[in-house]
């Protein structure tokens, strides 16, 4: 009979101890952050979605070529002569149109490489890390400023120039005299 005692009392004993606990941290206030109202502070050197400036970029490729898992994709056309292309914003006189130029985030692993190597400092780490998507396509993001026309319009008017250039580089070589043969005696 005493242990049946003991056991109850070791019962009721351990659920107080456990109600004690429960009612201490009942009444204090919750050291969990709020998500979506509370953001945390990131740490300076975060590494978040990846941003390219157009207007400073020049095409070089250096940061497709820079990228571990080939997830940026580049395509350029280059300027026809007396073509206004702009400025970037350190002065640097641009060459070529960017008709393409897409990251897709769903095969980028946020190592920064492609930030570094570009010259004029177009491409950079925001502080942005909600992205998440429903379809995996959508992860493909599309940072050329041009419109599907315009692009079509520049490498249109590409082919159009290289294709006239050839033909007056033909003409002039139909036009040159022949050289005459010499002949040994």
């Amino acid at each position: 009979m005493i242990e049946y005692f003991k056991t109850a009392w070791s019962a009721l004993f351990t659920v107080f101890v456990g109600m004690k606990v429960t009612f201490k941290h009942l009444f204090t206030p919750s050291v969990t952050i709020q998500y979506p109202d509370v953001k945390l502070q990131l740490p300076e050197r975060e590494r978040n979605r990846l941003y390219v400036n157009m207007d400073d970029c020049i095409g070089c490729d250096q940061c497709a070529r820079a990228c571990p898992v080939s997830c940026i994709t580049i395509e350029t056309v280059k300027g026809l002569p007396g073509e206004d292309l702009g400025k970037t914003s350190n002065g640097k006189k641009k060459a070529l149109w960017v008709t393409k130029f897409d990251i897709d985030f769903a095969k980028c692993c946020y190592c920064q490489l492609c930030v570094f190597p570009c010259p004029t400092e177009c491409i950079y780490m925001t502080d942005v890390y909600e992205f998440s998507e429903y379809e995996r396509d959508n992860l493909k993001y599309d940072f050329v400023t041009l419109t599907p026309d315009e692009r079509e319009e520049k490498k249109a008017n590409y082919a159009r120039f290289e294709a006239e250039k050839a033909a007056e580089k033909a003409a002039a070589k139909a036009a040159a005299p022949a050289k005459p043969t010499e002949t040994k005696e």
